[in-house]
């Protein structure tokens, strides 16, 4: 009989490439993680993973197992769900990655709403940027991310998540307000300026740096800040210009800027949860609350 505590181990070392990286996401020693795939590979008779230097390699029966894990641990989650459902679950406490402009766009008005319709349920949110969420939904240190489309995110057809649509988020453009094109800037008309925006790494760096190569150019990134409220701030010194999210801005003092709504980027907002779990009592009232407040977002 296979383990599937070893399937979960196969599945957070493919997931992360190294013994070292999936034994400090399991919360184990890196010896105890090898023992698993060494045992792993015994109930199933083949070799599973090739290393590389540092790194190890599904072979093609690593594949197919893992295809098989994916399917096996979500069932769990179904199973996990329909027994809390059973309980009534209507008490406990379900744990959120989320980044910061969606914590106070949609996650803050959610938890707000279900004060009275979910009374017993409390959330815990964890601050995590776009790309750290979803491997902390997947390592089991969340229960619920909220994320944004970026490259090299899990698509849509990922087995080992369901994903909800929750909002598109335009870009506006920042400059200093008395720069010469502060009333009629395009982002094509900035391709000579100096930029700030993200750390590489970060979703939106990549989403303003493709709508600039889109545009015909390559920002000259010379001053970097994952704080929006920063980069605003720099905006208004005078030291470049930038693409923020427009949410961003939202509640943000936009002293010595101007914003220049313009035909540009956006970054799509969704949830995502374990598959199987999508049905758990505790989850299901705060996807349906973060639903209802990203539709509000869209038609606004």
């Amino acid at each position: 009989m296979i383990d599937t505590r070893r399937l979960r181990t196969l599945r957070a070392v493919a997931d992360h490439g190294t013994v070292t990286a999936a034994a400090a996401a399991l919360h184990l020693t890196p010896s105890a993680v090898s023992q698993q795939l060494v045992a792993l590979e015994h109930e199933v008779g083949h070799r599973l993973f090739t290393r590389d230097g540092r790194g190890v390699h599904l072979t093609a029966v690593g594949k197919i197992m893992l295809g098989h894990a994916n399917e096996v641990l979500a069932q769990l989650e179904r199973a996990k769900a329909e027994v809390a459902a059973y309980a009534t679950g209507e008490a406990g406490e379900v744990t959120v990655a989320c980044f910061a402009t969606a914590i106070g766009a949609v996650l803050s008005p959610a938890i707000a709403a279900l004060r009275a319709t979910s009374p017993g349920l409390h959330v815990r949110v964890l601050d995590a940027e776009g790309d750290h969420s979803l491997a902390m939904l997947l390592d089991g240190e969340a229960d619920l991310a909220v994320t944004v489309e970026y490259r090299g995110a899990p698509d849509a057809a990922d087995r080992r998540l369901s994903r909800l649509p929750l909002y598109a988020e335009p870009f506006d453009l920042v400059l200093p307000h008395d720069h010469p094109l502060a009333s009629e800037a395009t982002l094509t008309s900035l391709a000579s300026e100096t930029w700030i925006g993200p750390y590489p790494g970060n979703p939106v760096h990549d989403v303003i740096t493709f709508a600039c190569q889109q545009a015909g150019f390559t920002p000259n990134l010379a001053h970097c800040s994952d704080d929006f409220r920063a980069v605003v701030a720099l905006v208004g010194a005078g030291a470049g210009v930038a693409l923020v999210p427009r949410l961003a801005l939202r509640d943000m003092a936009l002293t010595g800027v101007a914003v220049r709504r313009t035909p540009g980027p956006e970054r799509r907002v969704f949830a995502a949860v374990r598959r199987g779990s999508d049905a758990h009592p505790l989850l299901r009232p705060l996807l349906s609350a973060l639903r209802t407040i990203g539709r509000s977002l869209d038609a606004g």
